[in-house]
């Protein structure tokens, strides 16, 4: 009974199969316009007789006419379809056999492409940002949409290629030199035969004849090589591994290149590069696209829609396949891939000695592919679960009491709405006891330090949640008050203080110290440490040593892998998404970055578990162990 039950289930999963194939298998022809992209109307070729699709706009162009002449139309049809000019007059260099051969789009590369002329049949600015993988041509495309519009559409229309080594920005630059060297004169429309010429000397700039377009090659190691031109397109490659430093920053480099190109049609700027771990100013500019606040389309090409990533499966080898396949690959089936697919991406992870270092080569989407495979704390997917109960706050603005700092800010210290405040409030104050703690990171007073942190948790549910959150920058001795003031409207809440900054800078005469002790006389709930920091007697706060953070750390990494707390706010993953490990063994966000709302959660949540009971440092140590990533 069991085999023939599982004969049904296998005959139906092939049967799917089958279907999906089926569904795959779209004709594509470039010089017939079948699948191509955009509007097309049927027409006849005069030369051949054989019925094309042609663009709508080329039939709408005043230069058409059904009885033109068969060169005439060439010209004009290369003017209005690119993937037909591509076919006609780009050659490239198969990357398997290593021939010359026409430029034929591949399933990847056709759907970038519609984007591009969605957007130029729009009169739109061309702007792209591709998260690359391997094997699907992105550079290739993207270069020989800039030389079809430096050919056909514009001229005097200057590009930069800039990567972050100038041998890559050479490399793609010498696609336009096979370009130009293989391109049929019948079909070039420039006043001089199709050639790259030198422009004054220069060996970083080529000028296409007969068409005035200049083509610039540069790095970002070099960054003041290729400042200060004329340029209309960009094509800026491998983005992610360009060096930020103090006096190289890819964020001003790029906005002083973009910036300059004019918002008008047919312009063109493409980032593009392959993932380089998280926090980067590629993630970051990706990640700002993705949420619809950039100028950029984003595109991301997962393995699967490369076709050669692709391996034939037998009827009779299914079961074998199918008894094989972990979670993982039958989720990829439940998502809609193939057999075929699966078998490739069954085989191929046996390369690999763990999975993300697989998902980190061939990203099924753009979460895998800015997996960090090097010293990330937090696993991606573990974040990204925990953004899922991020949202807008209820309420912004400040708590105020009588007074604008002392003791008199705890006297009827309520909350006041205001547009400008630095409170996010998503939970309001309930009543009841002990609900509430209340965990601050003190940071810089300037706007270029690090930023102070007051977080609000409350401890009342199955798991902690984080119900409010104060960021900005004060002075010591004021964000002290604010705390205690945010902490009695939150029904006298146990404050937490990480007290390492008052306890060892006691400068620019704010008596930040005395401010504890102080604090100490006139609220009463607040976290009191022993001695077992190896000092002596009781004392105000949290202090943070490598030991104590250690500990912490650890708690937060149990509690975001195994969704022990409710997170509010979106910038508390994004500081866990740069989270590492050192070399030296230390934790700290990765450079340039903030770990401040970090620690008031790992502080905040340590003394959370505390309070319900707690564990210790080496019961949290076995928690780790026993279920890691």
């Amino acid at each position: 009974m069991r085999n023939s039950t599982m004969k049904k289930e296998y005959n139906e999963i092939w049967r799917k199969n089958q279907l999906r194939r089926y569904k795959l298998k779209k004709e594509y022809d470039p010089i017939s316009g079948k699948g191509c992209a955009g509007h097309r109307l049927v027409d006849t070729d005069p030369a051949s007789g054989s019925i094309v699709m042609i663009p709508e706009s080329m039939a709408a162009d005043y230069a058409y006419s059904p009885t033109m002449k068969a060169i005439d139309r060439e010209r004009l049809r290369c003017r209005h379809d690119f993937e037909y000019w591509c076919a006609r007059c780009v050659t490239i260099k198969d990357k398997i056999s290593g021939a010359d051969t026409p430029f034929i789009l591949n399933a990847p590369q056709r759907r970038v492409t519609s984007l591009l002329e969605k957007d130029r049949l729009a009169g739109k600015p061309l702007r792209l940002i591709m998260l690359k993988a391997r094997q699907w041509g992105g550079s290739t495309l993207i270069q020989m949409y800039m030389a079809w519009i430096q050919s056909y559409h514009r001229r005097n229309w200057h590009s930069l290629i800039c990567a972050h080594v100038k041998d890559t920005a050479a490399t793609i630059r010498g696609m336009y030199s096979k370009l130009l060297s293989h391109y049929p004169e019948e079909l070039w429309d420039g006043d001089e035969p199709p050639r790259f010429g030198s422009y004054e000397r220069s060996v970083n700039v080529r000028e296409i004849a007969g068409r005035g377009c200049r083509v610039t090659v540069g790095s970002s190691e070099n960054q003041e090589a290729v400042r200060g031109a004329d340029y209309a397109m960009a094509h800026l490659s491998e983005v992610a591994f360009w060096n930020d430093s103090a006096t190289k920053s890819p964020d001003k480099f790029i906005r002083a290149i973009c910036g300059a190109i004019a918002l008008v049609p047919l312009s063109l700027v493409v980032m593009e590069s392959t993932a380089n771990g998280v926090g980067n100013y590629f993630h970051q500019e990706w990640c700002r696209s993705k949420a619809g606040k950039s100028d950029k389309r984003t595109v991301m090409v997962p393995w699967y829609e490369i076709e050669i990533y692709r391996q034939p499966l037998k009827r009779e080898e299914l079961p074998g396949l199918w008894e094989s396949m972990d979670a993982y690959e039958h989720a990829l089936w439940e998502k809609g891939l193939t057999l075929e697919m699966i078998n490739w991406y069954h085989h191929k992870r046996r390369e690999y000695p763990c999975h993300t270092m697989m998902q980190a080569e061939y990203p099924t989407d753009d979460t895998e592919a800015f997996v960090n495979t090097g010293h990330n704390i937090f696993a991606n997917e573990h974040i990204e679960a925990l953004r899922a109960g991020c949202r807008p706050p209820k309420l912004i603005g400040e708590v105020d009491g009588m007074a604008s700092n002392g003791p008199g800010m705890l006297q009827g210290a309520t909350f006041r709405p205001t547009s400008t405040g630095n409170l996010k409030v998503w939970e309001e104050p309930r009543e009841d006891n002990n609900r509430y703690i209340v965990a601050v990171d003190i940071g810089g007073r300037s706007v270029t330090s690090d930023w102070s942190v007051i977080a609000v948790i409350d401890n009342s549910g199955e798991h902690p949640e984080i119900a409010a959150q104060w960021r900005g920058h004060t002075d010591h001795d004021r964000l002290t008050w604010k705390s205690a003031a945010i902490a009695r409207w939150y029904n006298n809440a146990l404050l937490v203080i990480e007290s390492n900054t008052l306890e060892t800078e006691n400068t620019e005469g704010d008596n930040s110290l005395y401010v504890l002790t102080r604090l100490r006389d006139h609220y009463g709930n607040l976290y009191i440490r022993g001695d077992n920091d190896g000092q002596t007697g009781a004392k105000v706060g949290f202090h943070t040593n490598r030991a104590t953070k250690s500990l912490v750390i650890n708690d937060l990494i149990v509690r975001v892998r195994d969704g022990e707390y409710t997170e509010r706010d979106s910038d508390a993953c994004d500081e866990l998404a740069v989270y590492e490990l050192k070399p030296g063994g230390t934790y700290g966000a990765k450079a340039g970055h903030h770990d401040d709302i970090l620690m008031t959660r790992a502080i905040g949540l340590y003394v959370a578990r505390q309070q319900r009971g707690g564990v210790n440092d080496e019961e949290l140590r076995l928690m780790l162990d026993r279920k890691r990533w």
